[in-house]
């Protein structure tokens, strides 16, 4: 005979009966998968425009692809030597390498092109040419591809292909840049020597205005653009010679001329890359690629149909390599803080669990008295869970990949399917594991009274043992991709914070015992009757203290490196610049107006002139800048900048010309000169000088190179080389307003911002990344510290109400029944929030030596060395510290206090209904 049906389904009785933690529950469980899924996502997408980034950055010089081969020789015959640098010959070849490109490398046909060019270039003969040095200018001629698609006729016209080698005259087009710098135009002519020695002329048929002169067309070879000066092989004087080169641009089917001129031309094919849809998944695949077309299989395929001297060249892999670098170097920082969030939501989310199994233990404990199987029960629970947390993940997962659409699927699902498994089995785990024998009688399990049990006591060691591993090998082999330990090196921060949570939570009962006993005898009951609630609680308050610790503790330290990075990048940009603002010439002296020009600038505050003579000779006949300021405006200066502050008298001399006027030197020169004075002779002036100040670094010479710095009043009126102005308080400066200034002062003065440089070291996505996602980890380390006091307050808010409702029916007033309530939270508040601070800490303590923030903070171009940080360390932010444990504190009386209002509206009888479970 079949059992009859239940009256009414268990899921659907147990959601109606108690639908406020069922909401709360799939609410966790949504937060935690959108999480937990988009953390995938999220680095996939910045590693992947951080590899496209790097690879734009590298220009279209070291990102394109060239397939290069020499012309015929002259072991073929000159009408077949001709044929095979015709237009229509390169363009089938063309075709062929633009075929043969495996993916991921997508062609970018409007950029790419190919060619025929001199590898020698020729001499220009005219003496109407710029000619720096006596030096005629050399000129490469090019038969390129796609000259009028790029390029617009500016004035002229497009030159003709009808030449062959025995051509005495060719057309060319030349850039305006090109015809600026040459001194040519439409008309003109450059006479060259011809491999038989006849010169042949190359006529100026139009000058061209490239469309986009930045495009990879453009770029690749910047001389067919732009001429450059170049230096004379063979010259060895510190003032070497130099001569212009520039290009002759011949018609694209012009290639024939070229053996007149050149012995073996060379033939080209440029491939311009188009990686708008690389991603960092391709980049194994890329890497191969380019290795075997560099030497390999794919090189081998080219030469048949390019000739068997056909050489592929690109740059490529130096910038993935590069580029592979930086993503080692970071990717193990941005581990640290994914085990640190994922640690602490696993922590809350089972916390929430544990709590629903303690407060229906009585329930759970009759269906197991009265002949319900563990395995029933579990189901059953199982069921009630996965009802709520399925949907609830899944609809995490729906909006992560609504956030980051462009990533890998599989290892969002993973992690957002882990995060149901969890939301869904861990109450009927629990509940299986506490009710797996029936019991009439337990006894209280107040938090005053209980003991670890054996289990516990191993666990909680076998975790010591990690933590002192991973801690060890940390500040040993640091967060490197070489480093070892691997995940366990990423989860110190965790597991250092999980024991000093465990052991908080075993000391946790002994400051509530030595406070009860001195209110015990205290007049007055709210202070003992709040202490003796807050020991009478249920053990289990305290997976909620290990939950807060946890979260302050990856909060602190999250925070601590975004601190210490944006430390380090204002520090860099400071020793890069020396002040707010720097105005230079090179090595030449600035217009004695200048300075007040630029005080009048909005947001300037002050402006400081300094003379630098860079080649102050020693008694030992070494050179080192000299750097002659006002003392009283410089000791400003540098007051402000911390950069080797000194006080005005330090510097200030008195006394007559043959005074020696004290000076500040930096430590290699304070070491060369000693004590003593020494006389010294500049080109405005003579000064005897002795050193009685050493610093390691000046706002003038900020970059950590030797200096000496003087009174500049007792020089001869010398120039202003360089200004130093710094921000006036709570302005901006007017950086175009400087700028114009800067530029309306003379070729060469140039203005350097601060900000500016700033700006330019988080140019990488991947360290834009990275702070992305710290900053992510610090909001959520801080939401799960809220939610973790939600929790614990929430759940003990029916005893709470109870005991305030007895209470008030033996005379406790009001305001008695509030403060009764805020102190009763407080001590594990305080316990949390000054544990979570001091283990944050500890933490950042014990792990700074070993964690490198350096390639995070600052950009991959730049040497860290030059500017005097050998490596950027983790430091304690005091806010990051601080600011979350305060808001825990305040956060628990504030719900504390509302509870009791609440409950103080409401009647007495409401509160003692019998048969509440309180």
């Amino acid at each position: 005979m079949r059992p009859a049906p239940p009256v009414a389904p268990w899921t659907r009785t147990r959601l109606h009966a108690a639908p406020a933690p069922a909401v709360a529950l799939a609410l966790l469980v949504f937060a935690t998968a959108f999480l937990a899924a988009v953390f995938p996502r999220a680095v996939d997408a910045y590693e992947s425009e951080g590899v496209r980034s790097a690879i734009t950055d590298a220009g279209a010089a070291r990102g394109g692809i060239e397939l290069t081969a020499p012309a015929p020789g002259l072991e073929w015959d000159q009408p077949e030597r001709e044929d095979a640098m015709r237009d229509s010959v390169l363009r089938a070849q063309y075709r062929k390498v633009v075929a043969a490109m495996p993916r991921p490398i997508r062609v970018d046909g409007a950029q790419s092109t190919y060619g025929v060019r001199t590898v020698k270039p020729p001499a220009g003969l005219d003496r109407s040419l710029p000619q720096p040095d006596e030096i005629p200018p050399q000129f490469t001629l090019a038969a390129q591809s796609g000259v009028d698609a790029h390029a617009r006729v500016r004035d002229g016209r497009l030159p003709k292909a009808d030449v062959t080698a025995d051509s005495r005259e060719v057309e060319a087009a030349v850039t305006a840049q090109t015809a600026r710098v040459m001194k040519l135009g439409p008309g003109s002519t450059v006479r060259i020597d011809s491999l038989t020695g006849e010169r042949v002329t190359v006529r100026i048929t139009g000058i061209l205005e490239p469309r986009h002169p930045e495009s990879a067309y453009w770029s690749y070879d910047p001389v067919l653009r732009t001429p450059s000066l170049i230096d004379v092989p063979g010259n060895n004087s510190q003032s070497p010679k130099k001569r212009w080169h520039a290009a002759l641009l011949l018609a694209p089917g012009a290639g024939a001329f070229l053996p007149a001129v050149d012995q073996v031309p060379q033939q080209y094919w440029r491939v311009a890359p188009d990686f708008a849809a690389l991603t960092a998944r391709d980049l194994p695949a890329l890497k191969k690629r380019i290795a075997s077309l560099e030497a390999g299989p794919l090189r081998t395929e080219l030469r048949r149909f390019a000739g068997p001297d056909a050489l592929a060249s690109t740059e490529l892999d130096k910038v993935l390599t590069g580029y592979e670098g930086l993503r080692d170097a970071v990717s193990p920082i941005v581990a640290v803080a994914a085990y640190g969030v994922g640690g602490v939501a696993a922590v809350v989310l089972l916390m929430t669990c544990s709590l629903a199994a303690v407060r229906r233990h009585d329930e759970l404990a009759l269906l197991r008295s009265r002949g319900g199987s563990v395995r029933g029960i579990a189901g059953r629970l199982l069921a009630e869970t996965s009802v709520v947390a399925v949907p609830a993940a899944a609809l995490g997962l729906l909006l992560a990949v609504l956030v980051v659409p462009d990533a890998p699927a599989v290892p969002s699902v993973a992690a957002a399917a882990g995060v149901c498994v969890l939301g869904c089995a861990a109450l009927p785990v629990r509940a299986a594991f506490t009710h797996r024998r029936p019991r009439a009688h337990e006894g209280r399990d107040d938090l005053l009274t209980a003991r670890p049990s054996r289990r516990r006591t191993v666990a909680e060691l076998v975790l010591l043992v990690l933590a002192v591993g991973a801690v060890v090998t940390l500040r040993r082999s640091g967060t490197g991709a070489d480093s070892a330990g691997g995940a366990l090196v990423s989860a110190a921060p965790l597991l250092v914070g999980g024991i000093a949570a465990l052991l908080l939570v075993r000391l946790y009962p002994l400051p509530l015992r030595l406070l009860t006993r001195p209110l015990a005898r205290r007049r007055g009951a709210i202070g003992f009757l709040s202490m003796a609630g807050a020991g009478r609680a249920s053990a289990t308050q305290a997976l909620p203290l290990l939950g807060l610790l946890l979260a302050l503790t990856t909060a602190a330290f999250g925070g601590s490196v975004l601190t210490g990075v944006a430390d380090a990048r204002d520090r860099t940009a400071l020793l890069a610049v020396g002040a707010d603002v720097r105005v230079d010439r090179g090595d030449g002296t600035l217009p004695a107006s200048l300075a007040a020009e630029i005080r009048r600038t909005p947001g300037i505050g002050e402006v400081t002139s300094v003379h630098i003579d860079w080649y102050l000779r020693l008694p030992d006949q070494s050179t080192v800048p000299l750097v002659a300021v006002d003392p009283a405006a410089y000791s400003r200066l540098t007051r402000s900048t911390g950069l080797g502050p000194f006080g005005e008298a330090e510097l200030a001399a008195g006394g007559g010309s043959r005074a020696v006027l004290p000076a500040v030197a930096s430590p290699e020169v304070a070491r060369r000169l000693g004590k003593g004075p020494h006389s010294f002779r500049t080109p405005t002036g003579s000064f005897r000088a002795a050193v009685g100040a050493v610093r390691d670094s000046t706002p003038a010479l900020p970059s950590g190179s030797a200096f000496l710095l003087i009174d500049r009043r007792h020089l001869e009126r010398p120039p202003s080389t360089a200004l130093l102005a710094t921000g006036a308080a709570g302005q901006r400066i007017d950086t175009a307003a400087l700028t114009r200034s800067a530029r309306a002062a003379g070729d060469g003065v140039e203005a350097h911002f601060r900000a500016a440089e700033r700006a330019q070291l988080t140019d990488s996505p991947l360290q834009s990344g990275a702070e992305r996602i710290y900053a992510a980890a610090v909001a959520a380390g801080a939401g799960y510290a809220v939610l973790a006091v939600l929790l614990a307050l929430l759940h003990s808010a029916p005893r709470r109400a109870a005991l305030l409702a007895r209470l008030r029916t033996m005379g406790l007033s009001t305001g008695q029944g509030r403060r009764l309530l805020v102190l009763e939270s407080l001590p594990q508040a305080l316990l949390a929030a000054c544990g979570g601070a001091l283990v944050g800490w500890a933490a950042i303590g014990l792990l700074a030596p070993g964690i490198d923030l350096a390639r995070v903070a600052l950009a991959a171009r730049g040497p860290l060395s030059g500017l005097g940080l050998g490596g950027v360390t983790l430091r304690t932010d005091p806010w990051s510290l601080l600011l979350p444990a305060a808001g825990v504190v305040v956060l628990t009386a504030g719900v504390a206090f509302v509870q009791a209002w609440w409950t103080s509206r409401r009647t007495t009888a409401t509160e003692l209904r019998t048969g509440d479970t309180r």
